[in-house]
């Protein structure tokens, strides 16, 4: 099979196998054109076949992509930037080129924090970044304080429990995002903006409308963890960005018209350096959203009397919204009080708290409550109306007596009541014989609020309220305790 070649104005034939690799093709090509590419440490040259408009790759056969006898090729020599450093995304297993010259080694961490996010596609504020030995980087520092050099491979590290979070969120699984969805409603909003600000980068259509309909909010900030609001004032800038300029930065067409036709307040909303989506899209060349954002701005909106320019609306809109905010802090400052860090919350301090989950998710806290309801059903012992006190099984069985409690501890506390009148004394007489009877156990009440049973008098009542007040001081349990009652109250009821 003979194909043509054509290199900088200058046509080659070439007798070739119709399975040969475009890999091989350039190895003759650069024995034929004598063709030498850079060295340089700085700037990559490479050799790329191109036929019909798209650049072949090496591992290519000519005769797998429909090349004839007979087809021209074209040689082009390409340079591209070599990579300063390297980012390992744990979430993805990737490895992130960070490309950029000399002056990138002495910018800070933070500045490479805002590239690892626009080509990661996950918020600023859901990861840090360490070397490979496990010191973490501050976005307060520079690079150079780290030693780092070109070349270096840095590692991208997010909380425990939030792995698997932010993997379905980057597949735009909705189903799956919810498993992992915490019952604290400040984690839970936070969670539903760094969700929404993911499928705003990736393009997750059903993802991010199931979001909005959570409570999700396309022209608000990410923000930080409800557990760092402590330090929110020194906060990376990014943190400012809303889910609605990641979507015009990547190009995100439907996500766009998703978020502008649910609150055309998306429209004039400004990011950290005061760019709204509009410029945003401009900056970067999408010419498809740039068109759309800027019709919607030059609309209009009718209404039954009057017809507003579109500028003109949402500024009404703004006003009306930043009116019922006053209001709302005003009366809530009477009222309730906004989620703020409190004495005795949970605080995520970076360097020096022991790594945890910063949420419980349902899953969690549900296999928490039945392993808790489990222990708690095998301390207590099967519980029949037709047994006695002598036949309940107990783990103080070896220490007390048939009636869970000496005739040690009957005649201390009896002699404690002995102010109490006559028929404390009657009850220090016949206690031997009330710890032998049998008896059985009342059904139990779901209700709050004591009643008082007719028949029953003050002075009873009295005592059982004293025999209560005092079994936090004798040491007994608290069924213990309510058979020492039911036993006195039965007492008083034969005597009468």
């Amino acid at each position: 099979m003979r194909v043509f070649i054509c290199h900088e104005g200058f046509r080659e034939l070439f007798d070739i196998s119709p399975h040969f690799t475009v890999g091989a093709l350039k190895e003759m090509v650069k024995d034929s054109f004598l063709v030498t590419l850079s060295s340089d440490e700085q700037i990559r040259q490479y050799l790329e076949l191109n036929y019909g408009g798209a650049a072949l790759q090496d591992s290519w056969a000519l005769c797998d992509i429909g090349i004839r006898s007979g087809s021209t090729i074209r040689c082009l020599i390409k340079s591209e930037a070599r990579p300063k450093m390297h980012v390992f995304n744990t979430v993805t297993g990737e490895t992130l080129p960070i490309v950029g010259n000399e002056c990138l080694l002495h910018t800070s961490v933070a500045k490479l924090k805002t590239i690892v996010s626009v080509q990661s596609g996950l918020p600023v504020s859901t990861f840090w970044l360490s070397t490979a030995a496990g010191v973490q980087l501050y976005d307060c520092n520079w690079l150079k304080d780290y030693g780092i050099e070109m070349g270096t491979i840095l590692c991208l590290k997010m909380w425990d429990g939030w792995l698997e979070f932010l993997q379905d969120c980057l597949r735009g699984n909705r189903f799956t995002v919810q498993k992992h969805l915490s019952e604290e409603k400040p984690v839970l909003r936070f969670q539903l903006q760094v969700a929404l600000y993911i499928a705003a980068s990736s393009g997750h259509l059903d993802l991010a409308s199931w979001l909005l309909e959570r409570g999700a909010s396309a022209e608000e900030p990410v923000g930080v963890h409800p557990y760092r609001q402590w330090c929110q004032q020194t906060a990376h800038p990014d943190t400012r960005r809303c889910p609605v300029h990641v979507a015009a930065e990547s190009n995100q067409l439907l996500i766009l018209k998703l978020f502008v036709t649910r609150n055309p307040l998306t429209l004039v909303c400004l990011d950290p350096a005061g760019h709204d989506s509009l410029k945003i899209a401009i900056h970067h060349g999408h010419s498809d959203c740039a068109r759309f954002l800027a019709i919607k701005l030059c609309s209009v909106v009718s209404f039954p009397s009057i017809t507003l320019p579109m500028r003109i609306y949402l500024q009404i809109k703004y006003w009306i919204r930043l009116g019922k905010k006053r209001a709302a802090s005003s009366w809530s400052q009477y009222t309730c009080t906004a989620f703020k860090v409190r004495l005795r919350n949970i605080l995520m301090v970076d360097g020096f708290n022991e790594p945890r989950p910063p949420y419980k998710t349902k899953e969690v806290e549900s296999k928490l409550r039945r392993d808790m309801k489990a222990k708690a059903m095998s301390l207590l012992p099967p519980i029949s109306n037709l047994q006695s006190i002598s036949d309940i099984p107990s783990k103080r069985a070896t220490h007390t007596s048939p009636c869970l409690q000496s005739d040690k501890m009957m005649q201390k506390r009896l002699h404690k009541n002995k102010r109490r009148g006559g028929l404390m004394d009657e009850i220090k007489d016949g206690s031997s014989s009330l710890c032998n009877r049998k008896f059985v156990l009342p059904a139990l009440s779901r209700e709050k609020i004591p009643r008082q049973f007719a028949g029953t008098s003050v002075k009873s009542l009295h005592i059982l309220n004293a025999s209560l007040e005092s079994s936090d001081q004798s040491g007994l349990t608290s069924r213990e305790n309510a058979v020492y009652c039911l036993t006195i109250a039965r007492f008083v009821h034969f005597r009468r």
